[in-house]
């Protein structure tokens, strides 16, 4: 082993331990010259020695880009997501149970209301109705017969009530007997068991009557159940019921729909629903790109039980029926306009316990935190609220300072 690297390595150890382990002895013996002067730098503790002036430390202000903005009066909206609904949707059944004898109207086939979907076949029907009629017609034939025999039953009766007077006043003057007398009270009696007998035979042909008539109504109403008519404008959702099917009682002919006007559906957020009224101007976008335009014709009153929001309806022209049924719409409801910034959504920030907000030049350039509340999203930006009628926001370096920072803005203008 050679001798002089391992004493070179010694050497070098240890002037590097004097160098940074003895630094203060080392300096003081070199500026002095004095070997005690070293020691007792040595043996001093380590105390920290007060740096020159020019030397101190200075805190540099955060250099950031802020923006100038100014509130301005926006309309503000309800947005919702939801869906485009017919205005009706029916499905027409049969009344009566026949078979169909008509050809069937194929489905997306425009029907005017009152349009015949199904003809069924009518059977005897027209045979009843005769029937019904004849009856009737003998019911009324019955009822001149009622009334003489009601008459003659009262002539009757007025005539033995004056025989019966006649037979009394001479009974009692001595010139008739009691046996006239007794006859006469008989004549009366019967007279009055004709009267009632003929009310009864009145009655009897009036109810024929009614009850006639209420046969020929029963009989011409089934008629009418044989076609089946479109109870709107509309379109056919379903082919009509195809020629030869037997149809029975509750038995689906077709199924109409109405989509002039149309429907939107949405739901309300409870948060939402005291900006939302009747009568109010809505648009909505649907995902074709297409605008439609209407207004707010219902607002429940009752909030769904799972979701918590209220149902809104707005009726929307739809004249050349290109808006469908089920089309998923974003819908914007018009509310009172508020005064909001216009702000980068890479302005907002949140503050250590999670509010969203933004980060402010404040007085002395100071940095400030002020919470906002998002009132919509364009393409611009996002417009928001909770800030004074002006503010100088910081847009770029707001992640990197907290409040209290001193900070060196630059400004720059708002978008107009």
């Amino acid at each position: 082993m050679r001798p002089i690297p391992v004493l070179t390595a010694i050497l070098v150890t240890a002037f590097l331990y004097i160098l940074v382990m003895e630094r203060d002895a080392l300096t003081a013996f070199a500026l002095t010259g004095d070997p005690q002067a070293a020691i007792a730098a040595a043996e001093a503790p380590d105390t920290p020695k007060p740096l020159p002036e020019h030397a101190q430390p200075q805190h540099k202000a955060v250099r950031v880009m802020a923006l100038h903005s100014t509130a301005q009066v926006i309309d503000s909206a309800v947005v919702l997501r939801g869906e485009t609904r017919a205005m009706r949707q029916v499905d027409v059944r049969a009344e009566t149970t026949a078979q169909v004898i008509s050809e069937p109207l194929r489905r997306g086939t425009y029907v005017e209301k009152g349009q015949p979907l199904c003809q069924l076949d009518p059977g005897t029907r027209p045979a009843k109705l005769a029937e019904a009629k004849a009856n009737q017609a003998s019911a009324r034939a019955r009822l001149p017969e009622a009334n003489a025999n009601l008459k003659k039953a009262e002539a009757a009766l007025h005539e033995a009530s004056i025989n019966y007077n006649v037979a009394k006043k001479l009974n009692t003057s001595g010139y008739a007997a009691e046996t006239k007398l007794a006859a006469a009270e008989a004549a009366q009696k019967a007279a009055e068991a004709g009267i009632e007998s003929a009310r009864s035979g009145l009655e009897t042909a009036q109810a024929g009557i009614e009850s006639a008539q209420a046969t020929v109504a029963a009989a011409e109403k089934e008629l009418e159940r044989l076609t089946i008519t479109a109870p709107f404008t509309g379109l056919l959702e379903t082919d009509a019921a195809e020629l030869g099917s037997l149809l029975q009682s509750g038995t689906l002919c077709a199924t109409v729909i109405q989509l002039d006007p149309i429907k939107l559906v949405g739901y309300v957020p409870e948060t939402e629903v005291n900006r939302v009224t009747v009568g109010a101007l809505a648009g909505a976008r649907l995902t074709t790109g297409a605008m439609l335009q209407g207004r707010v014709t219902f607002l429940s009153r009752s909030a769904d039980q799972q979701t918590r929001t209220f149902r809104v309806d707005i009726d929307v022209p739809n004249p050349d029926l290109k808006v469908r049924d089920g089309q998923t719409a974003e819908i914007l409801i018009a509310s009172d306009g508020a005064r909001a910034h216009l702000l980068p959504q890479s302005a907002l920030t949140l503050n250590d316990e999670g509010t969203l907000g933004v980060r402010l030049v404040g007085p002395e350039n100071i940095v400030q935190f002020a919470p906002i509340s998002l009132v919509r999203d364009t393409v611009q930006g996002v417009w928001v609220t909770g800030l004074d009628e002006t503010a100088d926001v910081i847009i770029v370096g707001q992640e990197y300072v907290t409040e209290g920072v001193s900070v060196a803005p630059t400004f720059r203008e708002a978008a107009k």
